[in-house]
């Protein structure tokens, strides 16, 4: 049974949630502004907000039928019946409910005013594929994660620790949020002829398998070029190129293979571009963290 949550809980995907965190906090190392407290519990909060909008998409695109036994993605809980309805919708809130506690514990870092993004957080969670007008469904779910896992996620991050918000820090949490969409790309790409016949209207759905193949080639390259300035500080200066050097091999090399595989042979990269996302973050966190130990 145990397997089956944490298989709703999609941990292939949480680097995208665990990422933006690591990354502004890295920085915030770097500046001298590093908190190890708040930063844990932004990672804990980040996580667990992740899991329950995870939950909360596989009960409601069953509801909507966009999930069913026969999908050409990875196994769905409440779809393959591993877990009932009633019961992932309980779960939902139960690990929303945990995240909010947790999220609780950064106004004591960073005063009260948390509480209305962390409410926001927690509605979006919902909204993605829930309520009157799921995001998810009307071709908004790439902007939704721009927002959540990278400008959101990336700034509030470096906030309750240097308790200022930072242009630099602004950057990167655009890069983030590029990277993080390139996840949802691949998910929503191998989905489409699914998405459409159950009205999901994906950008992928809206305009196709090519756009989005060159849309996520052009999000890691431009993710590159907004984190390059926020490395080239660094002497000498192939600590700044090994990041970016790395990273873009990868990402081109599973952007190939997206072009040459279809349905179920698409799932292993939607967990390759996940960490190409995360190996990227422990790169360029290692870069800031190594700097801010030699000042």
């Amino acid at each position: 049974m145990i397997e089956h949550w944490i298989s709703a809980a999609r941990p292939r995907t949480l680097p995208a949630s665990a990422s933006p965190v690591i990354a502004a906090s890295a920085y915030a190392f770097y500046d001298g502004s590093f908190r190890w407290q708040p930063a844990l519990l932004c990672l804990l909060f980040a996580l667990l907000a992740q899991i329950a909008s995870n939950m909360a998409n596989d009960y409601f695109d069953y509801v909507k039928g966009s999930d069913t036994a026969g999908r050409v993605g990875p196994r769905r809980a409440v779809a393959s019946g591993d877990i009932t309805p009633r019961a992932m919708l309980v779960g939902t809130f139960v690990v929303l409910g945990l995240a909010c506690l947790v999220g609780l514990g950064l106004v004591a870092f960073a005063g009260w005013q948390l509480i209305p993004i962390g409410i926001v957080i927690a509605l979006f969670a919902l909204a993605y594929t829930a309520g009157p007008y799921p995001l998810a469904y009307h071709g908004l779910g790439d902007a939704t994660v721009f927002v959540f896992f990278g400008l959101v996620a990336v700034n509030f991050t470096y906030y309750v620790q240097a308790l200022h918000f930072d242009t630099m820090v602004l950057l990167l949490s655009i890069a983030m949020g590029l990277l993080s969409i390139n996840i949802l790309l691949v998910n929503n790409y191998r989905d489409m002829e699914e998405d459409a016949a159950a009205g999901k209207h994906t950008t992928v759905v809206l305009f196709g398998r090519r756009f989005a193949r060159w849309w996520y080639l052009v999000n890691g390259f431009a993710a590159v070029g907004l984190v390059i300035p926020l490395l080239l500080p660094f002497a000498p200066y192939y600590d700044a190129l090994v990041p970016v050097v790395l990273y873009l091999f990868l990402h081109v090399k599973t952007w190939l293979e997206i072009g040459r595989r279809s349905g179920t042979a698409l799932n292993p990269l939607l967990g390759g571009t996940a960490r190409n996302l995360f190996l990227f973050t422990i790169l360029i966190s290692a870069v800031w963290i190594g700097k801010g130990v030699w000042l």
